[in-house]
């Protein structure tokens, strides 16, 4: 019989938990990534994943957990931690801090600061990049970036162009301020990623010049694919080195 892993989404805590109970092996693995990454593509500060219901049937399958954290390290930046009890050394090689419970977890991340992030719901239509840019530059002004509105605009807008253009999808948009420096990124349906070489491309390619421009002024940039699509995203450090 096949293994199961169950999750569940608990918001009503100080930071998100994921609670996961079953068996953790090969299996069951591939179902905890699409899961964990489906709640990080919300771009929570933090994400406590709690494993105290959580059997390991094959050592290696912790695995998984550890290409998470890798897969989301420069967005969303949130901060990824164990909820383990007993032996801990089984969960080690997740390489990501452990506490014994949830309430030791928030404790070690302190108080959360929700006005740090902002989002918006759009539909692919016409002035949904006007309206993301009018979100880049309220939030710009709250974080007072004034230097990196424009950047943080030119990103936004070829992001949203393209769902608009290509992927012809609802988005959301999702930003963020991690020091000196703020991501941009947006979520939509389709599950085709973006290509791009570093060289020419044709127009009416997924992405075209939108990505050129992209990479032109962040600092990093990358793709996610989630269960439902994908997360296009970008970081701008503020530090003027591309």
């Amino acid at each position: 019989m096949p293994s199961e892993v169950r999750h569940l989404v608990d918001g009503g805590q100080t930071y998100l938990v994921v609670r996961l109970a079953g068996v953790l092996d090969a299996d069951s693995a591939p179902a905890v990534h699409s899961a964990l990454l489906d709640v990080l593509a919300g771009q929570p500060e933090a994400l406590v994943v709690d494993v105290r219901d959580l059997t390991v049937g094959h050592p290696e399958a912790v695995a998984v957990l550890r290409d998470v954290a890798r897969l989301t390290s420069d967005w969303p930046n949130a901060h990824l931690v164990l909820c383990a009890t007993g032996d801990s050394g089984t969960w080690q090689e997740a390489g990501l801090p452990i506490w014994p419970s949830p309430e030791e977890a928030f404790a070690a991340l302190g108080s959360p600061v929700p006005e740090h992030f902002l989002t918006a719901a759009l539909e692919p239509v016409m002035g949904a990049a006007r309206r993301s840019r009018e979100l880049v530059t309220e939030a710009c002004a709250r974080w007072e970036l004034p230097a990196m509105a424009g950047p943080a605009c030119i990103v936004v807008t070829e992001m949203v162009n393209n769902v608009v253009a290509h992927a012809r999808t609802a988005m959301t948009v999702l930003l963020g301020l991690h020091g000196a420096g703020l991501t941009v990124a947006v979520r939509d349906r389709s599950p085709h990623l973006p290509r791009f070489t570093g060289g020419p491309v044709p127009v009416t390619s997924y992405g075209g010049r939108g990505l050129l421009l992209i990479d032109s002024v962040a600092n990093r940039w990358g793709s996610l694919a989630v269960p439902d699509g994908k997360v296009v995203w970008a970081a701008l450090d503020g530090t003027g080195d591309h």
